[in-house]
């Protein structure tokens, strides 16, 4: 199809001329105009298309895909791995008491605005604060160095799950971590029973079962047959080449999921997104019906009172609503930004942070009844069956599918949640990473997306190689300690929401929530965005410094003071760009100091908010003179 538009063009010069109006739209596809001189010589031209901002960068095919999506990237293996063992770790009940304060107070406060944020601006999280207050752009750099952290040892979880799903099929019909009949079983191996007064006998040893120098068959094979583990970080020992294979696997997996784009990827997030909660719950009722599994769930909502006047549940709580709500990483913002700006976040915002405290506290029913049952079986308390650490997972539910009548196939079904809970959450965590720079530098990367996505893929198979190891799994705590959770978490989140809700202000951005949806938000969010999440926020921040406690692996290994000091830096190589950039900014920009602040903190809003399509067009007066022909080749 062949299109012919005939426009004049304005000469002051000659008399008589009359200027005529006609509407003005933008091109979609490149153009060749051809004009023609007083001499009757043609001269073309190639004009390239104009695309709207909306097509360049995609957006949901539905409005259900954006809430699966936001479903998928905050309900994962934060919620499966990383709550239980954190629950775990401090206490149980305890815990709770602290992740329900933060969730209330300020998760679901900050989830809501973070995707409201980017629903208005229509950009990730490496440029929005820098949109509403310039002087600190460094947020973004900082947002953008902790996923890139949480990016790298995350995949590690799934080079885990993907090596337990591959032995899976090793031994058929059993499961390889069923019995203590193994190359990598030691004398300590015990296959429980719930006679507390049998005896082992293993190598004509006799070791009564209570004692804890017994062990499962599932612990042994997760310390010395998938991990290798050594005495400690100083001896990282050489390569678990089988976990390089499945850490190299992983990483395709999730770069062919997310090679066209996140907002291509919708159909698939719909069955990630609901998948897993078929496995937790037929899992769920058979860890409640396991002998033992009460005292497990005791423990579970029952608080030690006295590990509340400790910093470590507030902070791993805090955090753990954090990372399990993807707050803080632009991972919400990048989603927002590719609503329809009229879209209503606000339904969308609270169903997902409730779905995903609920998978939470599913998750951790599974974990703690079969604590419990394992508990039973070992003669030992709850507290002190297992070692607590980020393997906890990997020690819980293959234990309770051992129970399951056709176990290697609930195995399989289980690693395949878990592989489908890891990777959904990771590729949504690298879009929000590759869209945060490219929405930075729109016309450097944009047209070189893939190749950008596969660097950026590539580069971060080459950093988690470390976490490979045979000493690996220090490496990987030493990473979830500082790099992604803690403090640096927390001092992200705190001025990213004091540039939204003081400098930018409150009621601003309550008007903007209205001007998408056409309601105000109601006195609650206001509240907490402006006092309540500040004050919890920088309140848990000081009380963590104050109470500092180094990192461990499980209970009894302490990192040598080399690797803490590492793992400080890893966590100060996030939070120093916020200051850096500030002082940045007020020396380079023109203008003296005091004024570089009083702009620094002005809003410079790129509005995506269309007019109705009656206000779209612009007339533009043009005369009638110097005839030029615009042939647009639409074939």
């Amino acid at each position: 199809m062949t299109e012919r538009v005939y426009f004049w063009g304005e000469d002051e010069n000659i008399p008589g001329t009359e200027p005529i109006q006609f509407s003005a739209a933008k091109l979609s596809k490149n153009i060749k105009i051809t004009t023609t001189d007083p001499d009757g010589i043609a001269e073309s031209t190639v004009v390239e298309g104009i695309q709207d901002d909306e097509v360049e960068r995609g957006g949901w095919g539905n409005k259900l895909d954006f809430l699966f999506s936001c479903i998928s990237v905050s309900v994962g293996l934060g919620n499966v791995w990383r709550f239980p063992y954190l629950c775990y770790k401090n206490g149980g009940g305890s815990f709770l008491i602290t992740y329900f304060i933060a969730m209330f107070l300020c998760g679901i406060p900050i989830f809501f605005q973070e995707v409201a944020i980017g629903q208005y601006l229509g950009s990730g999280g490496m440029t929005l604060v820098g949109h509403l207050c310039p002087i600190l752009q460094g947020v973004g750099f900082s947002t953008m160095i902790i996923v890139f952290f949480l990016d790298v040892y995350y995949c590690i979880i799934i080079a885990w799950t993907i090596f337990y799903l591959i032995n899976c099929f090793t031994q058929l019909p059993s499961l390889p971590w069923e019995n203590c009949d193994n190359w990598w079983n030691t004398d300590a191996c015990f296959k429980g029973s719930s006679n507390q007064t049998a005896l082992k006998i293993v190598h004509n040893t006799s070791i009564p079962i209570g004692h804890n120098h017994t062990r499962t068959p599932v612990e042994e094979y997760w310390d010395s047959r998938v991990l290798g583990i050594t005495s400690g970080i100083e001896d990282l020992g050489g390569m678990q080449w089988e976990l390089v294979g499945c850490l190299f696997l992983a990483w395709v997996f999730v770069y062919i999921i997310i090679w066209k784009g996140l907002h291509q990827s919708g159909k698939i997030i719909w069955f990630t997104a609901l998948f897993p909660y078929f496995v937790l719950i037929i899992l769920l009722f058979r860890g409640i019906t396991l002998e033992g599994a009460g005292e497990g769930l005791l423990y579970y909502v029952k608080p030690d009172w006295s590990k509340l006047a400790t910093s470590g549940p507030w902070i791993d709580g805090a955090t753990q609503i954090f990372f399990a709500y993807s707050v803080g990483t632009g991972a919400l913002p990048a989603l927002g930004s590719y609503n329809n700006f009229h879209h209503n976040m606000y339904k969308d915002a609270v169903i997902t942070c409730f779905v995903n405290t609920l998978t939470s506290l599913l998750a951790g029913c599974v974990t703690f009844s079969i604590l419990g049952h394992i508990a039973l079986t070992q003669g030992s308390t709850v507290s002190d069956v297992v070692k607590s650490g980020p393997g906890l997972v990997f020690l819980t539910y293959p234990e309770v599918v051992l129970k399951l009548p056709g176990s290697p196939a609930w195995a399989i079904i289980f690693f395949v949640m878990l592989l489908i809970l890891g990777i959904d959450s990771e590729f949504c965590n690298v879009e929000s990473f590759v869209t945060g720079l490219v929405d930075y530098w729109p016309n450097l990367l944009r047209p070189h997306r893939r190749k950008f996505t596969l660097c950026c893929v590539f580069a971060m198979f080459i950093l988690g190689l470390p976490m490979v190891t045979k000493g690996g799994a220090y490496v990987f705590q030493l990473m979830d300690f500082y790099s992604a959770s803690g403090m640096s978490i927390l001092w992200v989140c705190f001025f990213q929401t004091i540039a939204i809700s003081w400098i930018f202000g409150g009621d601003k951005f309550c008007s903007c929530i209205y001007e998408m949806t056409g309601r105000r938000p109601n006195k609650f969010f206001y509240i907490s965005w402006v006092f309540l999440a500040p004050a919890v926020m920088i309140g848990i921040f000081l009380f963590y410094c104050i109470q500092y406690t180094p990192v461990t692996y499980g209970k009894d290994y302490k990192y040598p003071e080399w690797a803490e000091v590492l793992g400080l830096l890893i966590s100060f190589s996030s939070m120093i760009w916020i200051p850096l950039y500030a002082i940045y900014y007020l020396l380079t920009q023109p203008g003296t100091i005091l004024e570089n602040l009083q702009n620094g903190i002005l809003p410079r809003i790129k509005h995506r908010g269309k007019p109705p399509k009656a206000e779209a067009s612009q007339n533009i007066p043009l005369s009638e003179s110097k005839a030029v022909f615009i042939y647009h080749d639409a074939t």
